[in-house]
């Protein structure tokens, strides 16, 4: 596997302490204006899908659907994750930068 610098920056944001993980954090991360970015894992729910796009869209957050649960999880350094949400508006930039460069290869 290719080494995903989307994901080597969400490993570096996460030992900063500028990641929230879980569908109940990252909606009240979303809800209380400190979501910055919003991953959903590829293979989550249909219906977290359609919540968390719903959300973003209201709060004006961006949001990236990218990777798949067990790559956002290792990522992280924790178990299975659908959400995550970065809380620093300069992770997060980079962060979608490197997203659209290789969502192509990526979706």
């Amino acid at each position: 596997m290719k080494t995903d610098k989307a994901f080597a920056m969400l490993g570096m944001a996460t030992k900063a302490g500028k990641v929230v993980s879980g569908e109940f954090a990252t909606e009240k991360a979303v809800k209380s204006a400190h979501a910055y970015l919003v991953i959903v894992a590829s293979d989550a729910s249909d219906n977290t899908k359609k919540m968390f796009t719903n959300m973003c869209n209201f709060y004006n957050v961006p949001l990236r659907i990218y990777g798949n649960k067990e790559s956002l999880a290792h990522a992280i350094g924790k178990e299975m994750r659908a959400s995550v949400a970065i809380t620093e508006a300069g992770f997060s930039d980079v962060i979608i930068k490197h997203m659209d460069c290789n969502n192509s290869a990526e979706v």
